[in-house]
């Protein structure tokens, strides 16, 4: 251990990234202290590290991190994550960035803090590539003074701001290419309806909790968007068709138009209500599609389905299927009409919520048109209390797969329960 060069021991000691096990680790030796001051690069406060931490007080907790922070001179990442805290003092917040800022790659801040702290002033006009910030708020964004030259991240979680510094932030970014958007408080103004960004370099956008009345996004190099439990009246998303991947869980959208599919890879629906032929239509050109999963959508359309044929020709490169199984007055939502077979589907992954004797049947005639299946996953819902004719079916079933399975020896069969 002697042998070890200092900069290798900072290497060390930087991976451990919690900082109580970084002071303990560097009171070994000098050399290791030596080590912890000049080559630390990464440093973590998280309340979860250390149950201790949830016992300190406000102004303890602070002198310690002071403390810390000011013992390292080149440090690259800097997280604070402290949930037990409700809030820190302005002084100390200010006094951590102005020491690190110079050195600082990434920054991860959640806590709120008395006064408000302007992180984007402090940070402003550095060498940041990632910046995740929580529970605060940001006001007055200027692009000219507070410019983000090489930040390529930007998470914001439980944030308040306007529309408007919100989309002063992203133009102040001019290499950003992931933006995650979190539960946000977003202030319109009266003169302003519409939330619109615009970034020509973003790639990864996630969104979660957010209500807005009209949103206009415009990324032409977008190449992947998940959207969590939003609501939303319009979305638009203007782009040069980049996009692959599109995943939309529990959305309420009244009208959705994406530009340029073309090159989409992945689309996963989860509990979405959807126009299908219009969402159809839409997505239509996307032949290169390796991945199609439908599940717990609901068509607006009570007699609308979603038939075989339609996604067989329409996307001939899908290797991987999942539905999930609803029967509605006699219609399956995925019905199995027409001959085309799905050739290049290796995967089939289909469920249900309630399961009754047709799904076996369902299920059969899906693996009949996948003659080059090699997994297929069964996904249930079985309640805790059973009635006997819920058992019963639940046992017939069971049955019936046993049986078909013997037709497809080749398949390998897994079933996943919640």
């Amino acid at each position: 251990m002697e042998s070890l060069p200092v900069e290798v021991i900072g290497n060390i000691l930087s991976r451990l990234g919690a900082a109580r096990d970084v002071v303990i680790a560097s009171a070994t030796c000098r050399k290791w202290r030596e080590a912890c001051r000049n080559h630390l690069d990464t440093l973590s406060f998280d309340s979860d590290d250390w149950p201790v931490y949830h016992d300190l007080t406000t102004v303890r907790l602070e002198i310690l991190i002071t403390q810390t922070i000011f013992q390292t001179r080149g440090l690259q990442c800097l997280s604070i994550s402290m949930d037990e805290v409700d809030e820190f003092s302005a002084a100390p917040v200010i006094a951590w960035l102005m020491y690190t800022r110079e050195t600082l790659r990434q920054l991860l801040y959640n806590v709120r803090t008395t006064p408000n702290v302007n992180i984007l002033e402090k940070c402003g006009r550095q060498r940041l590539e990632v910046l995740d910030l929580s529970n605060n708020s940001i006001t007055g964004v200027d692009p000219s003074y507070q410019r983000f030259p090489c930040l390529k991240s930007l998470s914001l979680s439980h944030i308040s701001i306007s529309a408007l510094d919100l989309s002063l932030l992203l133009t102040a970014c001019p290499k950003i290419e992931f933006l995650s958007l979190v539960n946000p408080e977003i202030a319109m103004s009266d003169s302003q309806a519409t939330m619109e960004l615009s970034s020509p370099t973003l790639k990864k956008i996630y969104f979660e909790a957010i209500s807005l009345d009209k949103f206009i996004l415009e990324a032409d190099g977008l190449e992947s968007l998940i959207l969590k439990d939003c609501t939303l009246e319009y979305f638009d998303i203007i782009g040069k068709g980049t996009l692959k991947y599109l995943e939309i869980d529990d959305v309420s959208v009244l009208h959705l138009e994406i530009e340029s599919t073309e090159n989409l890879e992945v689309i996963d629906l989860s509990s979405f209500t959807i126009v299908w032929p219009k969402f159809y239509q839409m997505i239509s050109r996307s032949s290169k599609l390796r991945r199609l999963r439908l599940w717990g959508v609901v068509f607006d359309d009570e007699d609308e389905i979603v038939d075989l044929e339609t996604i067989a020709v329409c996307f001939p490169q899908l290797s991987h299927l999942s539905l999930s199984y609803d029967l509605k007055d006699g219609l399956i939502n995925y019905g199995l009409q027409g001959p085309t077979k799905l050739e290049n589907v290796a995967v089939l992954e289909l469920g249900w919520t309630v399961i009754s004797d047709h799904f076996s049947l369902w299920v059969a005639g899906l693996l009949e048109r996948c003659p080059n299946l090699k997994k297929l996953v069964i996904h249930g819902v079985v309640s805790e209390a059973k009635t006997h004719e819920e058992c019963h079916m639940l046992a017939s079933f069971t049955s019936s797969i046993v049986q078909l399975m013997r037709k497809y020896m080749r398949v390998e069969v897994q079933f996943e329960y919640e």
